[in-house]
């Protein structure tokens, strides 16, 4: 079986996640996996493809989640001194970016740039449209908590599942390498701006050349499952109505 053909199977066998949903359910550490309506993969069937992989540094997983679906509503209370949600989640950027340059946007200029940094608030600040941008941010929660659900994989170590060396990058690697699983024609990311995400079909520029999963990963990644699945089932992270969600599938 083709190695992206049995990394989706088998994520399969975890509930998968669709806003509205508790952060209270998720864990501290692990790695995501999104999916998008209308985004199947190439394998038979109308099986959705994983559309983007990440993970986080520390015990950060909730924070991550967070930062994409924008549950903290206080972060849009932000001005030409602070930082837009976008600049804290690259997702959210990315989706934005495809939606500006979609509509041929100049505003893209802006919207690309990072105002976390001090020096380009500074710099910059007074270009901002603060206005449009929180209108653009709204669109974005939007597509994001009504297009998009995810799956997690248990994996406490930071250096087993981050980086280069890291579980993140061969699955990135994994995903990018199958022929087989392409965007619609609709697909947003078409219009990124990015080649990288347009040309790979993924919400990702990193890893994309990694080295697929190999054998010892497939067994990390088949006992990871099996540990979030009994986490999840003793309910250490409030996770039994997922649990029944799966097994009524």
């Amino acid at each position: 079986m083709d190695k992206c053909e049995w990394l989706h199977r088998q994520l399969e066998n975890l509930p998968i996640f669709k806003y509205p949903f508790s952060l209270e359910d998720l864990p501290h550490n692990g790695i995501y996996f999104f999916y998008e309506e209308g985004e199947n993969w190439g394998h038979g069937g109308d099986h959705q493809r994983i559309v983007r992989v990440g993970t986080h540094k520390g015990n950060n997983f909730r924070s991550r989640i967070n930062d994409h679906f924008l549950f903290n509503e206080r972060k849009m209370n932000f001005n030409e001194m602070k930082a837009a949600p976008k600049d804290r989640s690259i997702f959210r950027k990315n989706i934005g970016r495809a939606l500006l340059n979609k509509e041929e946007d100049d505003y893209l200029k802006i919207w690309n740039r990072d105002f976390t940094p001090r020096d380009n608030r500074e710099k910059y600040g007074h270009l901002r449209d603060i206005q449009k941008e929180k209108e653009i941010e709204t669109r974005v929660t939007k597509i994001l908590r009504n297009n998009f659900s995810f799956r997690f994989l248990m994996t406490d170590s930071q250096t087993e599942r981050i980086g280069s060396k890291g579980l993140e990058s061969s699955l990135i690697g994994t995903l990018a390498k199958c022929d087989l699983c392409c965007p619609s024609n609709n697909w947003l990311g078409n219009f990124s701006p990015i080649k990288n995400i347009n040309k790979n079909g993924l919400w990702l520029v990193q890893h994309l050349s990694a080295d697929v999963i190999n054998e010892k990963e497939k067994v990390a990644i088949l006992s990871d499952i099996e540990e979030t699945k009994k986490r999840l089932e003793e309910n250490k992270w409030n996770g039994k109505k997922y649990m029944r969600r799966l097994k009524k599938k």
